[in-house]
């Protein structure tokens, strides 16, 4: 894993996807190395070498906390194209050090990782008006996350994180996706469950999008891989199964994009 530490110019980005008004990401590059991610696609950049690298925005704290003296109130998403607490968070802490900042002028904040490191900022997340904490969960067979996302935390780990956001009153929520074939609609029903025993208010779902240079990744990964992948029509009926136990419960249901 090559780390750079590089400095950035902004901090702050502009964001078009749903409830952000804005984007940071503190890193360049993920450690989770997931077979199925789609940043090198949105980025625009080569898939080979994604997942052996991570450029450190040394400098992004500093640069964040002159851009908030000017920047309207709005809803910040942490991270949108990296892993906001990947390992080298450990070492580097920019997520935190962001965090700090934006409490000062107690900016919303909504948060998606697949890291428990988030436990350790409980402290400080816990202090700001709104905050959303979001774990992402492609599936609750933990053989099938070391394949596909083989540096991230357990999917046991990142549902105690739900519990512990949920017992301190921060709104939780679950990106589940994405959705491919070994979930069985017979399964949808407890896997809904599970995510909302364990505190989540809202549960989005993503449809598996083979964007290119994602299908040789799976046939090295994962030799099953063609199991994995799905027409729209069966991610509508995984996405309408949820629906319904949502609606029992109480809980949001949505498709992703």
């Amino acid at each position: 894993m090559e780390i750079r530490e590089i400095k950035c110019k902004t901090a702050l980005s502009p964001s078009k996807l749903p409830g952000l008004d804005y984007s940071l990401n503190p890193y360049h590059g993920c450690q989770h190395n997931c077979a199925y991610c789609y940043v090198p696609n949105v980025l625009r950049i080569k898939r080979e070498g994604w997942g052996g690298f991570v450029n450190v925005k040394t400098n992004i704290p500093n640069v964040l906390a002159k851009e908030l003296r000017n920047k309207k109130l709005g809803t910040v998403g942490i991270s949108t194209v990296t892993d906001p607490y990947q390992p080298v968070e450990k070492k580097y802490r920019l997520t935190r050090y962001c965090l700090e900042q934006m409490l000062m002028h107690d900016f919303p904040v909504c948060i998606q990782t697949k890291s428990d490191l988030i436990i350790r900022d409980l402290d400080l997340i816990s202090k700001f008006s709104k905050a959303e904490v979001m774990m992402s969960i492609a599936t609750l067979n933990d053989n099938e996350r070391k394949l596909l996302e083989p540096n991230s935390s357990t999917i046991q780990e990142r549902l105690n994180v739900l519990k512990k956001y949920n017992d301190v009153g921060i709104k939780t929520s679950i990106f589940f996706g994405p959705i491919y074939s070994t979930i069985k609609l017979r399964d949808v029903p407890s896997i809904i469950d599970t995510f909302i025993e364990h505190g989540a208010k809202e549960i989005m779902l993503d449809k598996f999008n083979l964007k290119p240079g994602i299908l040789p990744v799976l046939e090295k990964t994962f030799p099953n891989h063609k199991h994995l992948l799905k027409n729209d029509l069966y991610f509508k009926k995984v996405l309408n199964e949820a629906k319904k136990i949502g609606n029992k419960r109480n809980v949001k249901i949505v498709s992703a994009f």
